[in-house]
């Protein structure tokens, strides 16, 4: 029987969310305690990648299992306090947790002050940035585009077009934070967009010269990429038909 599970986790100490060969990560630690529970393995896909020192609010995965699961209690206790599991439920065969999903929501946070308590969690930015001309930029990364110019090179997928449904900045009590919806989401994307938009901010770029970089679908017209600490995938939504996209 398929299972979905869905999970949050701080992810500053792990090397990204999918097993790697070069250190721990958010699916080596929840899988470890599967099998400490279960007593055999149990194979995680998440609903997608996040690198290293990138926070998810809200993350799925899907398993397969002849038996019951364990309670999301019953994982909580083993596992360490930077991952937490809120549910698990039973889905259709056919659903996947990455190829069913019809969006995903990522926020890149920023604070403008220094503080201890923002460590690893938002970006400091020092100085002053134009949000309102980073808007009219971010305004031009809505509908179906190519996004190569946002996307690691040397990534083995088989287009880099995305639809983007939501892409903002608004100001906040520490700085301020960036939202962006999107079918789908390439390597780095995210970050690359923040970083390219945080040069409009600069007045280094104007949102004309922003729309020619995404144009171009080249990798050096863009800024550099945004620091990993301050994005958190927030959402990740399906069509279960059910109460299963409620937080």
């Amino acid at each position: 029987m398929r299972y979905f599970i869905e999970f949050a986790y701080r992810g500053t100490h792990y090397h990204g969310s999918q097993v790697q060969p070069n250190g721990i990560t958010v699916q080596q630690v929840l899988e470890q305690a599967f099998h400490t529970i279960l007593r055999q393995p149990v194979a995680l896909t998440f609903a997608g990648r996040t690198d290293a020192g990138v926070h998810a609010e809200q993350m799925f995965a899907h398993f397969d299992l002849d038996t019951a699961p364990p309670t999301p209690d019953r994982l909580n206790r083993l596992l360490p306090q930077d991952i937490a599991v809120s549910r698990i439920f039973p889905v259709a065969d056919d659903m996947h947790a990455r190829f069913s999903a019809v969006s995903r929501t990522y926020e890149y946070r920023i604070c403008t002050r220094k503080s201890p308590f923002a460590h690893d969690l938002r970006t400091y930015v020092p100085g002053v940035l134009d949000y309102a001309a980073m808007n009219e930029a971010a305004a031009l990364l809505l509908g179906t585009h190519d996004f190569a110019s946002f996307c690691k090179v040397h990534t083995d997928v088989k287009t880099t077009v995305c639809t983007v449904t939501e892409a903002s900045w608004r100001t906040d009590d520490d700085g301020a934070v960036f939202t962006i919806t999107a079918d789908r989401f390439l390597r780095n994307m995210v970050r690359a967009v923040v970083g390219t938009l945080m040069e409009v901010g600069r007045h280094k770029l104007s949102p004309r010269e922003f729309e020619a970089i995404i144009s171009s679908l080249s990798r050096q017209a863009a800024g550099q990429s945004a620091p990993p600490e301050g994005l958190f995938l927030t959402a990740v939504r399906y069509e279960f038909g059910s109460t299963a996209n409620s937080r």
